[in-house]
């Protein structure tokens, strides 16, 4: 049976292949698209100018976001043709219109990208409000470039071209996991560049767990003791570039640090965290000194971590130990709380150290389900568990962002691209202004089975497929997953042409090539 549906998806693609190479090869699809049918050539000098932009690149994020152009557009041939006697499209121009290039939550993504077939010189053109917006613009333009072998140059077919596009969420997350396994600062990078490529803005960084402690904490440097071994660990200045590399190619960076529970690994460095030596998780309700190392961490955060909210994730919380534990047992009882008042207690204290340090608060879906009404009314909740708890949410006046683990969580090797794209985040929710509440979703790659040795091919293509959800205005979005499986496939092959191990669509997650045949087929 497996056999007779892979022959069906491979025959299927087959079909579409004459198409491909004159289909609308965009991903993702962006809001408005209109273009002809002249071919231009790309000048070997392709060049950047600034005419009209109110920008002054002082950081040389548009300066290296073009060279990052050149690179991928350049990156899988030798072009060394003549454009001589061809219409030549002698560079781009870029207009910020914004001269604030500071990366937050909420700023305008959208951006106009039009390539005209006259003037002398031809140029093409990128308008957008931010910088951020014109890196998008960039991304769309290098989709647009193809090589042709005969002449040997770049090519933009299809000119003139009039791209008008903009986010539907402003809110569109990976997530990656270095606490079950330690990802070296490269395979890291690798998933920034893929993500830019994919109009994904938000990564998810699920730092620390009860396995390990990567992170070096300036403020309680014992907590690192807690990692897998003395070079699987984050120097705070490799943070930091982390987060620097993210935030020069528009993505912010979602620092988690989840309490009460996962978070066994803390108290190799500071045995006291544990309830016990026996007992070692959650974190001690009764030590006022846990209080204190959440404070210094957030503080730390603080520092490196500038995106406006924090992850503070407050999941599967087995409260056991606190009931088990002599001194904890007391200290309840003092506090005349039972266990479930203790975990609200500690959520929502947690709460408020980071409300100190200037972060809103995201948190799983738990932290809801027990005890929304309590919860900050600047929280933001993160579904996981299933459907139907948007709706909940944000009937209840709460942001919402949206990975329930059915649809979008990627280490679920038996979730195909397809079920990825079909996700609707805004599911049963109708009223403008709850809908306005769903600020994003994110696909979720945790880390028990995947390590360097195979993060790519996990990720990708299936949160590409997301990437079209959480970016496309939901009209134009594909209503059935067969109108898109040719562009999609396309994309695919696109990655691994910039050096990016996505698998073939024909199958789950972390599948491999069915038989030989082209990577469109696969």
């Amino acid at each position: 049976m497996g056999r007779a549906i892979n022959m069906l998806f491979l025959g299927f693609l087959l079909a579409f292949s004459a198409v491909c190479a004159e289909a609308l090869n965009l991903w993702p699809m962006p809001k408005s698209v209109n273009h002809g049918s002249t071919s231009l050539c790309l000048s070997k000098d392709f060049g950047l100018s600034m005419k009209g932009s109110g920008y002054k690149d002082v950081n040389g994020i548009l300066k290296d976001g073009f060279e990052r152009f050149l690179d991928v557009v350049n990156i899988a041939h030798v072009v060394d043709g003549n454009v001589s006697g061809t219409a030549v499209l002698a560079g781009v121009n870029v207009a910020v219109f914004s001269a604030n290039d500071k990366l937050q939550y909420g700023i305008d993504e959208s951006y106009k990208l039009s390539i005209p077939t006259n003037g002398s010189p031809i140029y093409a053109k990128i308008e957008a409000q931010t910088i951020y917006g014109a890196l998008h613009g960039l991304q769309t333009l290098s989709q647009l470039c193809s090589f042709n072998f005969t002449t040997r140059v770049l090519e933009v077919h299809h000119a003139p071209w009039v791209v008008a596009d903009q986010p539907r969420f402003p809110y569109r997350g990976l997530l990656i996991d270095t606490a079950r396994h330690y990802l070296p600062l490269p395979s890291i990078k690798k998933v920034i560049d893929a993500m830019a490529y994919s109009k994904l803005n938000v990564l998810h960084w699920h730092i620390v767990d009860t396995q390990s402690f990567p992170l070096e904490i300036p403020s309680c440097p014992k907590l690192w003791d807690g990692a897998y071994s003395h070079s699987e660990r984050y120097t705070m200045n490799e943070a930091a570039e982390i987060v620097q590399y993210a935030e020069r190619r528009g993505i912010n960076v979602l620092a988690e640090l989840d309490v009460p529970g996962h978070a066994q690994s803390w108290g190799f460095g500071y045995p006291s965290l544990w309830p016990s030596s026996d007992c070692q998780q959650p974190l001690d309700v009764s030590n006022e000194f846990t209080f204190q190392v959440v404070s210094g961490i957030l503080s730390d955060f603080s520092k490196v971590f500038k995106f406006k909210f924090v992850h503070l994730g407050g999941d599967e919380v087995n409260t056991s130990c606190w009931r088990t534990t002599p001194h904890i047992r007391k200290w309840l009882k003092k506090q005349k709380m039972n266990e479930s008042q203790a975990y609200q207690y500690f959520v929502l204290r947690a709460q408020k150290i980071a409300e100190s340090h200037g972060y809103e608060v995201v948190n799983w879906e738990e932290t809801f389900n027990d005890f929304g009404n309590k919860l900050s009314p600047k929280t933001v909740v993160h579904n996981w568990l299933g459907g139907g708890v948007a709706e909940r949410v944000v009937a209840a006046g709460l942001k919402c962002i949206v990975s329930n683990q059915d649809k979008w969580y990627l280490d679920h090797l038996d979730i195909p691209w397809q079920d990825f794209y079909m996700n609707e985040p805004l599911t049963n929710i109708t009223e403008p202004e709850q809908q306005k509440l769903v600020i994003g979703g994110e696909v979720c790659l945790w880390g028990e089975t995947i390590d360097a040795s195979d993060l790519e091919q996990t990720i990708w293509p299936r949160a590409a497929a997301a990437a079209e959800r959480l970016w496309t205005t939901y009209k134009k979005l594909a209503k059935n997953t067969r109108e898109v499986t040719a562009r999609l496939a396309h994309f695919r092959c696109l990655l691994n042409e910039r050096g990016v191990a996505a698998a073939p669509l024909a199958g789950p997650g972390r599948t491999t090539p069915y038989e030989p045949g082209s990577c469109f087929r696969q």
